[in-house]
């Protein structure tokens, strides 16, 4: 059989929020769906496709099956061909496989990678039924669900890789944050340049789907030549910087026992340059760091950090340059510990790298969608997860609706898709 030559079809399901009690009640008043279309277009017009506002056609109404929901078609007319668009209410999952309402908690939960076959004893359902829920949500555009517009994407970003296994082999995921939530995965079972460009590509392409002339001010890195190597070539423009905490973490991994009191004084020594005010302070701390190191005979392994500081002074400068830049990788490394316990609990990755991939994407999303603990939703004044604190509010107060909502038109803010 020849392989088929045609264009992919793209997300063409709208996701609108409807009240459930009115939806069924009015869903064949076409009057009343208009206006709501209408009134989510003047409102939210990133959730539709652009030449919606142009105005469209009711196409038909068909009944689910599975929920025996009634779920409406439109068309619109672009250059002279006709596209279809699906109309989804929000408290309805992907694929009309259930309701918001009966599966919310259950996916709250893989937050914390509690295993599906647990869900399956809590809730019901076959473990499948809640592997195939959570997986979808990984073909959505986790740049384009997350962030609400181009004005909102961090200018200041952290990149890393998280070494994992497929089948027992080695694999890697490069991931890339900012503001606290998770911007771009994927599964590469290389840590090659062009396996880490093609990687760190992704988010990329998904950011330049949403600003096509985006470029962050600054990513900070652990220093590796790889991933500097792939974030210079994917956004040359950008300021990479080297991770102090990095230096202290080579010398404290190796200090805790036999040099435990010499440790004390060279990391009080280390955070004091860290605190420098200004360029030249910094400057010249290390300095003096250095030759204090060589006066007392520090050992050789806290000196090779120390000068690696000092041979490399513009890396670790460059913030002064660009308030709001991070100088250390805990933003991105306290995500990458949330998914180390997840690959941990998973036993990491059974299947092909393609679902491997899905899983991630599908994970990194409800990390930024789903709640956090009520006292950090307190101190935020009631933004509950970290893709509200970015975009600085939220579609819907149901985390679930409101990660759906994102995904309209699978998070992807591009011109219409092909005709069928």
């Amino acid at each position: 059989m020849s392989e088929s030559k045609s264009t992919p079809r793209k997300n063409r399901t709208i996701i609108v929020e409807f009240i459930q009690a009115e939806y069924e009640l009015n869903m064949h008043d076409p009057l009343y769906f208009r206006n709501v279309i209408d009134f989510f277009i003047d409102r939210h017009p990133e959730l539709f496709p652009f030449r919606l506002q142009d105005g469209y056609q009711m196409k038909d109404i068909y009944l689910s099956k599975k929920l025996s929901i009634t779920i409406r078609r439109i068309k619109v007319t672009v250059d002279n061909k006709t596209v279809y668009y699906t109309i989804r209410p929000s408290f309805v999952m992907p694929y009309l496989t259930g309701l918001v309402t009966d599966v919310e908690k259950p996916m709250m939960l893989r937050k914390f990678a509690v295993p599906f076959w647990a869900l399956s004893y809590c809730f019901g359902r076959n473990p499948m039924y809640w592997y195939r829920m959570e997986t979808f949500l990984g073909r959505y555009s986790i740049v384009g669900t997350t962030v609400h517009s181009a004005e909102k994407l961090p200018r200041h970003l952290a990149a890393d890789e998280k070494h994992t296994k497929i089948k027992g082999e080695k694999a890697y995921i490069p991931c890339i944050v900012g503001n606290d939530c998770i911007l771009g995965v994927a599964v590469k079972k290389s840590a090659a340049q062009t396996d880490l460009e093609e990687g760190y590509g992704v988010f990329k392409s998904e950011a330049h789907n949403l600003a096509p002339n985006y470029c962050p001010d600054s990513i900070n890195t652990d220093g590796w030549l790889g991933t500097i190597n792939s974030l210079k070539s994917l956004f040359p423009a950008a300021v990479l910087i080297a991770c102090f905490l990095h230096i202290y973490i080579g010398i404290r991994d190796r200090s805790r026992k036999k040099y435990k009191d010499l440790f004390e004084k060279v990391s009080s020594k280390l955070w004091e340059c860290y605190k420098a005010d200004s360029k030249p302070s910094f400057s010249q701390r290390v300095r003096r760091l250095y030759e204090w190191g060589k006066t007392f005979e520090v050992p050789t392994f806290m000196m090779d950090k120390i000068q690696k500081i000092r041979n490399n002074l513009e890396k670790f400068t460059k913030v002064y340059d660009l308030p709001g830049s991070h100088r250390t990788s805990n933003m991105i490394d306290r995500l990458m510990q949330r998914m180390d316990r997840y690959l941990f609990n998973t036993q990491y990755f059974h299947g092909s790298i393609e679902s491997a991939e899905r899983g991630i994407r599908a994970w990194a999303l409800i990390q930024n969608f789903a709640p956090s603990n009520p006292r950090t939703i307190q101190k935020y004044n009631g933004l509950q997860s970290s893709a509200e604190r970015l975009n600085g509010f939220r579609y819907h107060d149901n985390w679930l609706q409101n990660l759906l909502i994102s995904g309209s038109l699978g998070g992807f803010r591009s011109p219409p898709q092909n005709p069928i």
